[in-house]
C-alpha cells in the first residue's frame, strides 16, 4: 500500500510518502516539505499566534493535497513538541480538525525517543547490540537506550536546536557569555538523566538521527548525501569540540556557506552542536554513526507491525 506520514514539527510540516506492505522495507516515493518554523511563531504566553494557526492550516491542506496526488491510501499524521507544548495546543488542534479534517495525534517526548529507536533498531538490526539513539529535533532533544526494538529507557528534554536558539542565542555572531551559559543550561539538564543510562551499562552501538546530527557530521567530513544512502556517516566527539567554538564565531551566512548546512538550518546549528556536544560528553561517547531513518520511518514501521499479512 502507499503511505503518508505527515509529521508537525517545531521546524517543518513534512509529509513522507512511501510504498510499504509487512515485512518489507519502506521505499520512498515522494516528499513535500514547508518550513513552517512553529517554535518560533509562539506569542509571549506559549501560545501558537493566530497567523501562525492559519499558516499551519493552509500547510495541512496542501500536504493532504500532495498525499491525494500521489495516490496515498492513508495519511498517519503526527505533531511533536511545538504543538505540545503550546498553551493553545487543543484549540490549535480542534481547528486543524475542523477545517482539514486532520486529527493530529500530538506524541509525547518519550513516544518520539521510543519510536525513533524502533526505526534506527529496523536499520541497523540485531548486530548493533545494545543501541544507544540520540536525536535533536527543533523543540527536544530524545535519547534511548536499549537491547530490543522498544528501548529499555527512553526520555525527552526541552533542548532542541530551534527552542535554544530563539531563548539563548539572540545575537549574530552569538555572544560569548550567551553561549557560555547555554553550553551551562544544556549539560545541567543533560547531566540529571545520565544515571538513567549508565545503569544499564555501556552500549555496543551509539547513533543519532535528526538534520542537526548529519549536518555536523557533514561539516566534519562526512559524505554528502550525494554519495547515497548507505555510505557510513560518523561524527566524533573530538571533531565536535573543535567545530563548537569555530561555529560560535560565525555569523549566520558564514554557518550557511558550510557544506551540508542549508540557510534555513544555519541560524539554529550552534546551539544543536552545543546539545550534541554535551549529550556525547556526559554519556561518554567517542563516535556516533548516523541513522537515514528516524521519526517519521518509525511511525511507518509502527503502523506496518499493525496490518495483517496478505
Amino acid at each position: 500500500m502507499r503511505l503518508g506520514v505527515l509529521d508537525v514539527g517545531s521546524n517543518t510540516v513534512h509529509l513522507l510518502v512511501v510504498d510499504a506492505h509487512p515485512g518489507a522495507r519502506p521505499l520512498p516515493a515522494h516528499s513535500h516539505k514547508a518550513e513552517l518554523r512553529l517554535a518560533e511563531l509562539l506569542d509571549a504566553g506559549g501560545a501558537i499566534a493566530p497567523g501562525g494557526v492559519e499558516r499551519l492550516i493552509g500547510t495541512v491542506r496542501e500536504a493532504l493535497q500532495a498525499a491525494e496526488d500521489k495516490g496515498c491510501e492513508e495519511v498517519l499524521p503526527f505533531a511533536t513538541s511545538a504543538v505540545r507544548e503550546a498553551t493553545n495546543a487543543d484549540a490549535v488542534l480542534a481547528r486543524v480538525k475542523d477545517e482539514t479534517g486532520v486529527d493530529l495525534q500530538v506524541l509525547t517526548g518519550e513516544e518520539e525517543a521510543r519510536l525513533t529507536f524502533l526505526a534506527a533498531r529496523r536499520w541497523f538490526g540485531w548486530s548493533a547490540g545494545k543501541l544507544l539513539l540520540l536525536d535533536i529535533g527543533g523543540g527536544s532533544l530524545e535519547v534511548a537506550y536499549g537491547i530490543d526494538e522498544d528501548p529499555d529507557t527512553a526520555v525527552s528534554l526541552p533542548l532542541g536546536a530551534g527552542r535554544l536558539t530563539s531563548g539563548w542565542l539572540p545575537g549574530d555572531p552569538a555572544a560569548s557569555d550567551d553561549v557560555k551559559a547555554l553550553r551551562r543550561h544544556v549539560r545541567a539538564q543533560i547531566a540529571r538523566t545520565v544515571g538513567e543510562f549508565s545503569r544499564f551499562g555501556r552500549p555496543d552501538h551509539v547513533v543519532a538521527t535528526s538534520k542537526t546530527f548529519k549536518q555536523l557530521a557533514r561539516i566534519a567530513g562526512a559524505p554528502g548525501s550525494g554519495d547515497g544512502l548507505y555510505v557510513q556517516r560518523v561524527l566524533t566527539r573530538k571533531s565536535l569540540e573543535e567545530w563548537v567554538p569555530r561555529l560560535a564565531a560565525m555569523t549566520v551566512p558564514e554557518r550557511a556557506a558550510l557544506p551540508g548546512v542549508s540557510e534555513g538550518r544555519a541560524p539554529q546549528l550552534l546551539a544543536g552542536a552545543l546539545v550534541a556536544e554535551g549529550a556525547m560528553d556526559l554519556l561518554g561517547v567517542e563516535e556516533l554513526e548516523i541513522c537515514p531513518w528516524a521519526l517519521r520511518e518509525g511511525v511507518i514501521l509502527r503502523r506496518l507491525d499493525h496490518l495483517p499479512e496478505e
